[in-house]
C-alpha cells in the first residue's frame, strides 16, 4: 500500500496507540519474534510453555482485539474536531397542461462545529482514558495467562519428580524385601519380617503406579493449557537446581506501594475513573450551546434554466429545556464516577492483600525448602544406617520400613516444597505487577 493510501487508511494513526499483541513481545523480551504455534524440537523449558500458552490461548487474542476496538475509538473522537463535507444531488419531472419540464438540483456544503462548549474534548479524554484501560487489562490478562502457563508446568515437573522418587522408594522396598527373603530363607528371620517387607514393597508399587497416572494427568492438563490435545507427546526439559536467595525480602510496605503503582489492574481501574470523570464533563457540555459553521456552492437546472449560487453562515444552537434530559444524565454520569471510584479503592485494598499473602507464602516455601533438604539428607543417611543394621542382623525390619518411610516421606515434601517455591515466587510477581520473562531468565536467583 502506498504511504499516502496508508495514511488515509489511518489519518489519526490510532493504530500506534495500540498496545503490542501480548506474545510473544513482553516488556522483558529484546526483539521481534513470530507468535509461534508448535512445539519447540527441543525439550520444553517454562520459557516455551509460557509463549505457547500466550500464543495459542484465545484469551490474548480477545484483549488485544478489545484495546484494538477503543485505539479505533480514540479516532471517532478526533474526527469530531475535523470539517464534514456532504454532496447532495436530486432530479424530478414536473408536468402539467401547458408543458413538461425536469428539475436538477445539487449542492456541495462543508460543516464545521466551531464551538461546542466541551463537548469533543471530553469525548476525546474518555476514550483515550478507555484506551488506557484497555492496554491495563490486557496486560493484567497476560500476566493472568502467565501464572497459569507457569504453574500447569511446575506441576508437571512436580509430578515428574514425584515419579522418580516413588520409584527409588520402590527400589529399596525391593531391596529390603530381598534381605528379609535372604535372612528368611536361612532361619534369621521370622516369616512376619518377610510379609511385613512383602507389604511394603506392595505399597511401593501402587504408589509408583498412582504416581505415573498422576504425571500422566498433570501433562494433559499441561497440553492443554498450551493449547493442544491432552494427548500430546512432549519432553520437559530440566529445571536448574534451585538455591533461593532473598532478595525478595524486601519491606512489605514498600513491595505494596511498589504493587500500587504497577498492577495493571489496578491502572485500568484508574483509567475507567478517569473516562467515567471524563464523562460527566461531556453530560454537562451537551446541555450547553453549540456554534457551527456552514458553507457551500449550489446548482439548479430548471426546464433549461441554469442558476448558481452559494451560502455561508453561522449556526448558534441554546438548548433552553431539554425535559430535565440533561440533568439527570449528568447525575447518572457522576454515580457511575462514583461507582468506578469505590471500585478502585476496593482494588487497592485487594493488591495490599495478594501482595501480603503471596509474600508471606514465598517465605514459608523459601525455608521450606531450604529445611527440606536437611531432612533428606538425614533421612538419606537413616535409612543407609537402618539398612545396614539389619543386613548385619542387629536391626528390626521394622526399624527399616519406617526409615525408608520416612526418606519416601522427605522426597515428597523436597518436591513439593520445589513445586511451591517456583509458584509463589510467581505469584508475588504478579501480585506486585511486574510477572513478565525476566523471572524465567533468572530462575536460580530467588529473586521476584
Amino acid at each position: 500500500m502506498p504511504a499516502w493510501a496508508a495514511g488515509l487508511n489511518d489519518p489519526f494513526d490510532v493504530e500506534a496507540m495500540a498496545p503490542l499483541k501480548p506474545s510473544p513481545r513482553l516488556a522483558a523480551r529484546v526483539g521481534e519474534a513470530p507468535c509461534s504455534t508448535d512445539l519447540p524440537a527441543t525439550p520444553l523449558a517454562a520459557i516455551d510453555a509460557v509463549d505457547l500458552a500466550l500464543c495459542n490461548n484465545p484469551q490474548t487474542r480477545e484483549v488485544w482485539a478489545a484495546a484494538r476496538v477503543q485505539a479505533a475509538q480514540v479516532g471517532v473522537a478526533q474526527a469530531a474536531w475535523l470539517p464534514s463535507l456532504d454532496a447532495r444531488a436530486s432530479a424530478s419531472q414536473f408536468a402539467n397542461e401547458q408543458r413538461n419540464y425536469n428539475q436538477s438540483t445539487a449542492a456541495l456544503t462543508l460543516s464545521w462545529l466551531v464551538f461546542d462548549s466541551g463537548q469533543r474534548s471530553a469525548n476525546i479524554e474518555n476514550a483515550r482514558q478507555l484506551l488506557d484501560a484497555a492496554a491495563a487489562t490486557q496486560n493484567a490478562t497476560v500476566q493472568t495467562l502467565f501464572l497459569a502457563a507457569l504453574q500447569s508446568y511446575y506441576t508437571a515437573q512436580a509430578a515428574r519428580a514425584a515419579v522418580i522418587s516413588v520409584t527409588e522408594a520402590e527400589r529399596a522396598a525391593r531391596e529390603s524385601f530381598q534381605a528379609a527373603e535372604g535372612r528368611y530363607s536361612v532361619g534369621a528371620a521370622t516369616p512376619a519380617d518377610r510379609l511385613q517387607a512383602q507389604t511394603a514393597l506392595s505399597q511401593a508399587t501402587l504408589n509408583r503406579i498412582r504416581a505415573e497416572g498422576e504425571a500422566r494427568n498433570a501433562l494433559g492438563v499441561l497440553a492443554n493449557a498450551l493449547g493442544f490435545p491432552a494427548q500430546q507427546k512432549f519432553t520437559l526439559a530440566e529445571i536448574p537446581s534451585i538455591a533461593p536467595g532473598q532478595s525478595f525480602q524486601k519491606d512489605v510496605d514498600a513491595l505494596i506501594e511498589e504493587a500500587r503503582a504497577r498492577r495493571p489492574d489496578l491502572k485500568a481501574a484508574e483509567a475507567q475513573l478517569k473516562a467515567a470523570e471524563a464523562s460527566v464533563d461531556l453530560a454537562r457540555a451537551q446541555g450547553r450551546p453549540t456554534v457551527s459553521l456552514g458553507t457551500g456552492p449550489t446548482w439548479q437546472d430548471v426546464g433549461g434554466v441554469v442558476t448558481q449560487g452559494g451560502n455561508v453562515g453561522l449556526t448558534l444552537n441554546v438548548p433552553i429545556f431539554s425535559g430535565f434530559d440533561t440533568t439527570y444524565r449528568v447525575r447518572s454520569a457522576a454515580a457511575q464516577a462514583e461507582v468506578k471510584a469505590a471500585q478502585r479503592d476496593r482494588l487497592q485494598n485487594q493488591v495490599a492483600l495478594d501482595v501480603w499473602k503471596a509474600y508471606q507464602s514465598l517465605t514459608t516455601a523459601t525455608q521450606s525448602l531450604l529445611t527440606t533438604a536437611d531432612l533428606v539428607a538425614s533421612a538419606e543417611q537413616s535409612e543407609r544406617v537402618a539398612l545396614g543394621r539389619y543386613k548385619a542382623g542387629v536391626g528390626t525390619v521394622l526399624d527399616l520400613l519406617a526409615a525408608q518411610s520416612a526418606l519416601a516421606s522427605a522426597r515428597l515434601q523436597r518436591i513439593q516444597a520445589a513445586l511451591d517455591w517456583h509458584v509463589f515466587r510467581a505469584t508475588l510477581a504478579q501480585a506486585v505487577g511486574a510477572l513478565d520473562y525476566t523471572l524465567l531468565q533468572g530462575a536460580a536467583e530467588g529473586r521476584p
